[in-house]
Order: C-alpha cells, then structure tokens, then sequence
C-alpha cells in the first residue's frame, strides 16, 4: 500500500498508517522460553518473565507442546526469529487464530 502526500493550500498534509496489534497473556506463573523456530529442538533466544503479552504475527506447526491451555502442535511467531508455543499463550481458541507463517 502506498500513500501520496496531499497538499492543501500548499501546506503538505502528513498521514500516519499504524497497524494496531493484538497482544495475547501468557500463562500465570511461567517463565517462557522463546525459541529461534517452531519447535523445542531450536535453541532459545531469550525467556520471557511472569506476565508477559506478546503478539502474535503468524502462527506455524512444529513440536507438539502440553501446558496450560492444553497439547498442541501450533507455535505463534512473536518477532522475527521468536517463537513461543500456543499451549502457554492464551488466545481463547484450540486452532489457528492468525494466518499461517510462509
């Protein structure tokens, strides 16, 4: 998508696109281990402390995972090069809530 600039009276009109994301709880208590890949095979980037909201870009299959919001094969692309398993991120759904990561 591209935007032109307008121009008004001959004042340059400036317009700001933001993308609002949504950003999910993780389970109470945990301490989660964030991933380079969808799986528990990849090594650990980072740990994300109790509390934690991540968003959620896109979601992929990989490892499957039990924890506390059930046993699941989907893991949720947090940042370029992170990944968390859905089964310790509250998104209210089972399945696949955002599109799959290509």
């Amino acid at each position: 998508m591209s935007v032109e600039p307008v121009e008004e009276a001959g004042m340059p009109l400036v317009t700001t696109l933001a993308v609002a994301a949504t950003y999910f709880s993780t389970a109470p208590g945990v301490r989660l281990n964030v991933r380079s890949g969808p799986g528990t095979g990849y090594p650990i980037v980072k740990v994300l402390p109790e509390g934690s909201r991540v968003p959620i870009h896109c979601q992929t299959p990989g490892t499957w995972v039990t924890g506390p919001y059930g046993t699941t094969n989907i893991w949720d692309n947090i940042a370029s090069g992170q990944y968390v398993s859905d089964a310790y991120v509250n998104t209210g759904s089972d399945g696949y809530i955002r599109p799959r990561c290509g």
